[in-house]
């Protein structure tokens, strides 16, 4: 029987970061839950980076994940954005690194190629083969990019696992 490994997703963002988690169990993937988490976008940045760790902490106790996987940051044209998403990202993390899981993380572009083959797939094209390689399940884009992120680290686990055993 194949080891099975639960994965957290995370799709980071300050007014709506994405999760999902999936089981593999060999070259088989389910998703267990996904969702997404929505800070209170009146709240101090402070306020809202605690409610993503603390949700991301609930998420690990919940659904207890083996490893987790995260969005790389990306260049983005407004420099502020993109420090409000590193302190997002940065919240995402700390909860399953604190619990002691692994972290891995994918750039946006191999998320998407990993997942529909182009690294220049929109959000409805992820969302649609998330929900073929994972049957049955309807997400929202934010959820179905979070899927899609543990799907990617499924992918890459499994072939640097296969190399490292040759």
């Amino acid at each position: 029987m194949a080891l099975s490994v639960r994965i957290l997703g995370i799709d980071p963002g300050l007014r709506r970061m994405g999760w999902g988690v999936i089981r593999v169990e060999g070259s088989r993937l389910s998703a267990i839950a996904h969702g997404v988490v929505t800070p209170p976008t009146a709240a101090p940045l402070s306020e809202r980076l605690m409610h993503l760790f603390n949700s991301v902490g609930d998420l690990v106790r919940q659904h207890g994940p083996d490893e987790a996987a995260i969005e790389e940051a990306f260049m983005a044209a407004n420099a502020a954005s993109a420090l409000k998403l590193g302190h997002a990202r940065a919240a995402a993390m700390l909860a399953p690194a604190r619990a002691g899981l692994p972290v891995a993380e994918y750039a946006a572009r191999l998320v998407k190629k990993s997942v529909v083959g182009t690294g220049a797939a929109d959000k409805a094209q992820v969302a649609a083969m998330v929900g073929i390689l994972l049957p049955g399940t309807k997400a929202t884009a934010d959820a179905a990019d979070a899927l899609a992120i543990a799907i990617c680290h499924a992918h890459h686990r499994r072939a640097t696992s296969l190399g490292s055993a040759a």
